[in-house]
């Protein structure tokens, strides 16, 4: 499916089917999702969905309001069971919780009774790490994400983008494989959202996990992202195109912003979802009136 666009330009495509694993070659993928099918009793939510994250690979899902992106991201870490299909990391079937990943909530989910620091060590905490192993490592992540010196801070005195970074810290320090994002920053004003976006780049960087990042915002996905997915308007959301970001890096995600290339992308992943994006409205304006 092409939406138009002309073929050298060699930005969007329907994801492969990825049932048969022998077209994969090289490693596996760090998450498969093989025709995942989600039902809540009588209602769809995913149906016969098919995508990958590569080793290393930042991934971002884009879609309608409520198509069901969260979903995916539930199933990828194990909170959810398909209904059908199968989902695979690093080439095994997940049973249970995915123990490869880490997850980053939208909503804010810091502990308010414990300070930074301890809010970093909890999952060490958890894991049965001595204590004074694990605040050394929790300062080390502190400094990675520019919070030296606030250990000692409880959330409500620390501003929303250090919230943030606190999470993220507590999210990394376990050293998960795969990081699964739910619109982390999507709380955030737009200057410190800039700031935090420009943070996880830094970080992917340097240490290449995988990532599968949801959002609604479509510059956020350009700017961060090796792949764009597009899922259609719920219920029953599958992916419907896909977009290879060939933006170079490192990357400055409000400088990429301005370049011609990071224009072209935009226009031609909005032109891919619009028509779902008026799908998902239309619906939603038709209940609002019921």
């Amino acid at each position: 499916m092409t939406f138009g666009l002309q073929p050298e330009a060699g930005a969007v495509r329907m994801p492969a089917p990825v049932g048969d694993l022998s077209a994969h070659a090289g490693p596996p993928p760090a998450l498969l999702f093989d025709h995942v099918s989600v039902r809540f009793g009588a209602y769809t939510a995913v149906n016969d969905a098919s995508l990958q994250v590569g080793d290393g690979e930042f991934v971002s899902i884009v879609g309608p309001t409520g198509c069901g992106k969260s979903t995916l991201l539930n199933v990828a870490a194990g909170l959810l069971e398909p209904s059908e299909g199968d989902i695979c990391v690093y080439g095994r079937s997940l049973e249970g919780i995915n123990a490869d990943a880490g997850y980053l909530f939208q909503a804010d989910a810091l502990m308010p009774w414990r300070t930074a620091l301890s809010n970093v060590i909890t999952g060490l905490e958890y894991a049965g790490t001595e204590r004074k192993a694990a605040e050394r490592l929790g300062n080390e992540w502190l400094a990675r994400v520019g919070l030296s010196g606030h250990g000692e801070r409880f959330p409500h005195e620390m501003s929303g983008g250090m919230r943030k970074r606190v999470a993220l810290a507590q999210t990394l320090i376990r050293d998960p494989k795969i990081v699964l994002m739910d619109e982390p920053f999507s709380a955030l004003d737009v200057q410190t959202r800039v700031l935090m976006e420009n943070e996880l780049l830094q970080l992917w960087t340097t240490y290449r996990k995988s990532v599968l990042f949801i959002t609604h915002d479509l510059e956020e996905a350009i700017s961060l992202s090796d792949r764009v997915i597009i899922l259609s308007a719920g219920p029953s959301t599958h992916p419907i195109a896909e977009f290879r970001i060939d933006l170079p890096r490192p990357r400055d995600v409000a400088e990429i912003r301005m370049t011609p290339r990071f224009v072209e992308l935009y226009h031609q992943i909005w032109d891919a979802m619009k028509e779902e994006v008026l799908k998902a409205y239309e619906r939603n304006q038709r209940k609002l009136a019921d």
